[in-house]
């Protein structure tokens, strides 16, 4: 079964879709959420009530798009290009994230998003 997801913030809204992992599982279980959108560089993150460790495939270097859970801060991560830390050609979350889905629609609109908002997440409806 495939699993989407919404993700709304003021008038915008974009969808996602899951991967079958742990994270995944656990954010799925818990949805709806609501943060207050961080940013830093060109990566949205907010703390989310899910607690997992580290996967073995947790990733130092991530794919514009890719959805990431930081369990250093308990943070639901979305990346649309480089963070301050990011060499040239890459985006490089602040240390290894465990990416659990994708962002389905133009990750531009993200830049739009200000520090301070709530981000809502939820099931999307088929």
């Amino acid at each position: 079964m495939e699993r989407t997801i919404r993700l709304t913030t003021g008038p915008v809204t974009l969808g996602g879709r899951l991967l079958d992992t742990p994270t995944a599982d656990a954010l799925w279980d818990v949805l709806p959420v609501a943060g207050e959108v961080n940013t830093w560089g060109h990566e949205i993150y907010f703390t989310i009530p899910v607690q997992v460790p580290l996967e073995k495939s947790a990733c130092e270097i991530v794919e514009e798009g890719d959805l990431g859970y930081w369990p250093t801060g308990a943070a639901l991560c979305i990346f649309f290009g480089p963070t301050p830390i990011s060499r040239e050609g890459e985006i490089r979350p602040a240390s290894a994230v465990n990416v659990f889905g994708k962002v389905t629609g133009d990750t531009a609109v993200l830049k739009n998003i200000r520090q301070g908002s709530t981000m809502v997440i939820d099931k999307a409806t088929p």
